[in-house]
């Protein structure tokens, strides 16, 4: 069978089991466009700007666990794709993005819409491929999506001249692929099982260290087994959220730069870590020479080049975060406790730790003039019994979802962790939402975040998708207003948001509907009519303009070292 190159494409991405594409149309990519109708079982969702599409894309796969696909043009438009990129590649999120290019005879002559994107996203991607040869694009895609999918999952990019669209082959797609140079480890060492195995049993104060690893391999039961059967207290990056339930007593909420303070106490005073699929990056640890000084380290990842990275380890585990926590289940199944009707505080250790939970919890006080944030978050969470998928963009908004929102499954908050990246949250709720018609999915934004990427109001309109936008307005890029307070000696330069659209009138502008709320006693009752209503909803809550994220670590500090108010 004879396709041309764009045939081959969209043919070979149903072979892959793709459903959805979201992209962004021009000059470079026509031709893949000119045969999209002939594929009825892709569905193309049309971002209003190609940095809305790749976050799209990187939120479906974010709530699937499948690979996202984005499709953009040559030039500006795989430029505007780069920040989504980066976004994923520092996440570890699978995505493959197919850029058109110019003509093979044009690249390197500066032709119009012309860039070296294999170039600029060298750094970005896990691979790129530049393809030269319509033969070759068969073999390139079902290596993309491999290498986006497999090891330490990320982004992928395939770059696609316009003859090579057009021209023919005979096409045969590959059942398999094998790489010689790429080869991940998924299988933990046993010698190095039975270590860990060891050092569990003869732990006095343990702890789990869980990383987006555990979300990525689809470890979360393991892992809450492991926990709930040896009474071993979770604590979770930003990207681990809701792989162990925040409703159980041994969760000690989020570590780190605005962690809690018994889970930054806890891994401060552990003589056991279980780091699993994290990286110690430096939210998590703080001062590096200050962290965990009197604990043995043990550290699961699939990625050999995390481990040893930033902190010194103990046992290293090269391995898939699953196949390992199976294996030390395995290893340990014979020394099971009886813990059935065990107390949260039946060892010296756990009830240190409940201890701290009550003595510096999370707090905050609602009056009855002013909002607070973190009361909209919390009754969020209760209105929703934490099943709703919850995305952020980034500032101090997405600090509170993550300490108040109860997250009980994987999967179920998606935020740009490592990159920090403004405008991401609400596309990526548009792809979560295409994945999951049927639930619930919000975004909780700031006022300054919320305007990168507005444009795709017209987008969730456009495809009748009922995303929740829930704005924390507080009049100011609050996240660095409050660094500026704290460490600057309140120079507010350049954080005020003075002006500011009327998100009321902009999301009925669109389409949508909107809501605002100022007074603390209406804002369940207008979250509740917005989440009822099968459209997509901005709701526009005002909070205290000055109200901080607490704790916070300042720069430099040990993570015990907590501003608490």
């Amino acid at each position: 069978m004879e396709l041309t190159g764009a045939q081959i494409l969209l043919e070979s991405l149903r072979r892959e089991d793709v459903e959805v594409v979201f992209g962004f149309p021009g000059g470079a990519v026509i031709d893949i466009y000119d045969q999209l109708p002939n594929y009825p079982l892709l569905q193309h969702v049309l971002a209003r700007h190609e940095q809305g599409a790749i976050h799209a894309a990187d939120g479906y796969a974010r709530a699937t666990g499948r690979v996202g696909v984005c499709l953009v043009t040559s030039g500006p438009g795989a430029t505007n794709a780069v920040t989504g990129i980066a976004t994923a590649y520092m996440d570890s999120v699978p995505v493959v993005i197919i850029t058109g290019q110019v003509p093979t005879p044009l690249i390197g002559n500066d032709a119009f819409q012309e860039v070296d994107i294999v170039g600029i996203t060298r750094p970005c991607t896990k691979h790129n491929f530049l393809v030269k040869d319509v033969r070759d694009l068969p073999k390139v895609i079902k290596e993309a999506f491999y290498l986006a999918a497999t090891g330490r999952p990320g982004p992928v990019l395939i770059d696609l001249p316009k003859d090579v669209q057009q021209a023919k082959c005979v096409y045969n797609y590959p059942k398999q692929i094998k790489m010689r140079s790429y080869n991940p480890t998924y299988a933990p060492n046993p010698k190095q099982v039975a270590k860990v195995a060891d050092v569990v049993r003869r732990a006095k104060k343990p702890i789990i260290y869980a990383g987006g690893g555990v979300i990525a391999s689809n470890a979360s039961e393991d892992l809450t087994w492991l926990a709930r059967t040896f009474r071993i207290p979770v604590t979770a990056t930003l990207m681990a959220l809701g792989c162990f339930p925040a409703d159980d007593p041994l969760w000690l909420g989020m570590l780190g730069m605005h962690g809690t303070y018994a889970a930054n106490m806890a891994i401060s005073g552990a003589d056991l870590i279980l780091a699993v699929g994290s990286r110690f990056d430096d939210r998590v640890t703080g001062k590096l020479s200050e962290f965990a000084k009197n604990a043995k380290i043990v550290h699961i990842d699939i990625d050999p080049t995390s481990i040893q990275k930033n902190v010194a380890v103990g046992i290293p585990v090269v391995a898939d975060c699953k196949s390992f926590l199976m294996a030390l289940r395995q290893s340990l199944e014979a020394d099971v406790p009886d813990v059935s009707a065990a107390p949260v505080s039946d060892t010296p250790w756990l009830a240190r730790l409940a201890s701290w939970k009550q003595e510096k919890p999370l707090a905050y006080e609602q009056g009855t003039d002013v909002i607070k944030p973190q009361y909209v978050v919390e009754t969020i969470s209760r209105l929703t019994k934490g099943e709703a998928i919850i995305t952020t963009e980034v500032g101090q908004h997405q600090m509170w979802a993550a300490q108040f929102y109860q997250f009980i499954r994987p999967r179920s908050f998606i935020s740009s962790g490592g990159l920090g990246t403004m405008g991401f949250g609400f596309p990526a709720a548009i792809g979560a939402q295409v994945a999951f018609p049927d639930r619930l999915v919000i975004d909780v934004a700031g006022d300054g975040s919320i305007q990168m990427c507005i444009q795709e109001l017209a987008t969730a309109v456009c495809y009748g998708l009922p995303v929740k936008i829930v704005i924390l307005n507080n009049g100011y890029l609050g996240m660095v207003r409050q660094w500026q307070e704290l460490f600057y000696a309140k120079n507010y330069c350049s954080t005020c948001l003075d002006v500011a659209p009327d998100f009321v009138k902009l999301a009925e502008a669109y389409g949508a509907a909107g809501f605002r709320v100022s007074d603390p006693g209406q804002v369940e009752s207008v979250l509740i009519e917005a989440f009822a209503l099968p459209k997509t909803v901005i709701v526009d809550v005002v909070i205290d303009r000055e109200e901080n994220v607490a704790p916070m670590v300042p720069a430099g500090k040990s993570i015990t070292e907590m501003i608490l108010v």
